[in-house]
C-alpha cells in the first residue's frame, strides 16, 4: 500500500478508462445537475458453489475502507469477519463485554448530561419524587476518556451510581443489578422519552447503539452476561491508525483496510492511497443533523461531503471504482419524521419521504464527482448481517469485475 513512509510519490498518470458494463443488482452514478434515482436493495443473487482458486487464480483486490468518525466503516470490518471468516469464537465475544460496559455507561451519562443541559432536572426529580425544590445543581466538568464525570449534587440519588460507577478495566466485571435498575428507570422515563428524545435528540450526543443498548438492558447485565454477534456489531470502539483484514470473495483476494475517521487520524492514511483498486465510502444518513466530536459547531453530513469530494477527485484515484454505502437507514428512517431534513438542507423539498430523503443525500454526494469516477451505491443498515451479505453478493457479481477493468488488472 506504500504505508511505510509519509512521503508522497508521484501518482501513476491518468489512463483512458473503459466503459463497464452496467451493473444488473446495484446503480452505477456519475455527476449530474439533477437527484438521480434512491440505490435500491440488491436482489438476492443466484451464487454457485464456488471452487477452490489456487494462489495464481486469486486476484488481489486491495479495498480502501473511509468515511468520517461513526459511519458504519468498522462494523463493515466485523461484519467481514462473520460472512467470511467464520465468525467469532466464544473466546473473542468475551472479550467485547467490558465495551459493551463502558458503552452503556457513557450512554447513562449522556443522558444525565442532557437532563442538564436542558434544563430538566427539576422535571425528572419530580417523576421520582424528590422535592421539586430539591436541589439538583449539575457541576460541568471536562473529563477525558477515563475519568468519570462530575455531576449531580442531591436530588435523584439513585442515579448517582450512574456517575460513581468507573468504567470496567477487564471483561470479568458485571454491571451491579442496582446500576442496571438506575439505568433501566432513567431510560423509561417520562423525561427521556417524552422529552430529550422527542425534542431534542439532535442536540446532543447519544452513540446510535444506545437504544439497543438499554432495550436489551436486562440480559446485558445478567451475571451470566455472554456478548452475542449482534451485541458486538453494536459495540463502539474508535478506530485508531489503520486496521487491515483480508478475505476471500469468490476468486478474488479482497486485502481491505479500515482506517480512522475522525478528523485527526486522517494524516496517518492520507499517504496510503497507491494501488487501491476499490474505495469503500462509508456515510451514515442519520448524521445530517449532527454535529462532529471534534467541532460541535460543524455539520456531520457536511463533514462528510468534504471528504468525499477530496477523496474522489484526488489524483490518486482516476483509475479506481466507488463504492457508497449510505449507511444507517434503519436509523435515519426512524429520525427523519422527527428531525425535517430541510432544517439543514433548505433546497430538499421532500419532507419526512424516506425514499426522497435518501435520493436528496445521494444527489449531494454524486455532485461532487467532478472525475467522473464510477460510483456503485447501496442503502445500507450496517448491523444487520443479511444486508451486507447481499450488498457484498453483489460488489461481487458486478463492481468487482468493473473495478479490476478499470484498474487495468484484468483487460
Amino acid at each position: 500500500m506504500g504505508c511505510t513512509s509519509s512521503k508522497e510519490a508521484k501518482p501513476p498518470a491518468p489512463q483512458p478508462k473503459a466503459k463497464p458494463a452496467t451493473p444488473a443488482t446495484t446503480n452505477q452514478t456519475k455527476a449530474s445537475t439533477a437527484p438521480p434515482a434512491a440505490p435500491a436493495a440488491p436482489a438476492t443473487p443466484a451464487e454457485a458453489p464456488e471452487k477452490p482458486q489456487s494462489p495464481d487464480e486469486e486476484k488481489e483486490v486491495k479495498t480502501l475502507l473511509l468515511g468520517s468518525g461513526e459511519s458504519g466503516k468498522s462494523t463493515i470490518i466485523k461484519q467481514m469477519k462473520i460472512i467470511h471468516q467464520n465468525g467469532y469464537t466464544d473466546a473473542e465475544l468475551f472479550l467485547f463485554k467490558s465495551t459493551i460496559y463502558k458503552n452503556i455507561l457513557d450512554c447513562g451519562r449522556a443522558l444525565l448530561q442532557a437532563v442538564d443541559k436542558f434544563e430538566l432536572q427539576d422535571e425528572l426529580a419530580q417523576e421520582f419524587g424528590a422535592s421539586p425544590d430539591a436541589d439538583f445543581d449539575f457541576v460541568e466538568e471536562k473529563v477525558n476518556e477515563n475519568e468519570r464525570p462530575v455531576m449531580p449534587r442531591g436530588g435523584v440519588e439513585q442515579f448517582q451510581i450512574i456517575l460513581d460507577t468507573p468504567n470496567p478495566s477487564d471483561n470479568n466485571t458485571s454491571l451491579a443489578p442496582e446500576l442496571v435498575d438506575a439505568l433501566d428507570a432513567l431510560w423509561k422515563s417520562q423525561v427521556v422519552q417524552g422529552k430529550l428524545l422527542k425534542g431534542y435528540r439532535n442536540q446532543f450526543y447519544l452513540m446510535d447503539s444506545g437504544p439497543y443498548f438499554f432495550h436489551n438492558l436486562q440480559r446485558l447485565g445478567g451475571p451470566q452476561y455472554m456478548p452475542t454477534q449482534d451485541d458486538i456489531l453494536r459495540a463502539r470502539i474508535k478506530t485508531t491508525g489503520i486496521y487491515e483484514t483480508k478475505f476471500r470473495l469468490g476468486s478474488h483476494l479482497i486485502h481491505m483496510y479500515d482506517v480512522g475517521g475522525q478528523r485527526s487520524e486522517r494524516k496517518k492514511w492520507i499517504h496510503c492511497f497507491e494501488n487501491v483498486t476499490l474505495i469503500i465510502f462509508c456515510v451514515a444518513l442519520s448524521e445530517y443533523d449532527q454535529v462532529l466530536l471534534e467541532e460541535k459547531n460543524a455539520n456531520r453530513m457536511n463533514e462528510s461531503l468534504v471528504l468525499f469530494d477530496s477523496i474522489i477527485n484526488s489524483r490518486w484515484f482516476v483509475r479506481t471504482s466507488v463504492v457508497l454505502f449510505l449507511n444507517k437507514i434503519d436509523v435515519f428512517t426512524e429520525k427523519l419524521p422527527l428531525s425535517p431534513l430541510e432544517n439543514q438542507f433548505p433546497d430538499y423539498k421532500g419532507g419526512a419521504d424516506i425514499n426522497k430523503g435518501a435520493k436528496y443525500i445521494l444527489w449531494r454526494f454524486n455532485e461532487k464527482n467532478r472525475a467522473g469516477l464510477n460510483i456503485y451505491p447501496h442503502l445500507t443498515q450496517a448491523t444487520d448481517t443479511s444486508n451486507i451479505r447481499l450488498v457484498f453478493a453483489a460488489i461481487k457479481e458486478t463492481i468487482l469485475q468493473n473495478a479490476l477493468q478499470d484498474a487495468g488488472i484484468l483487460t
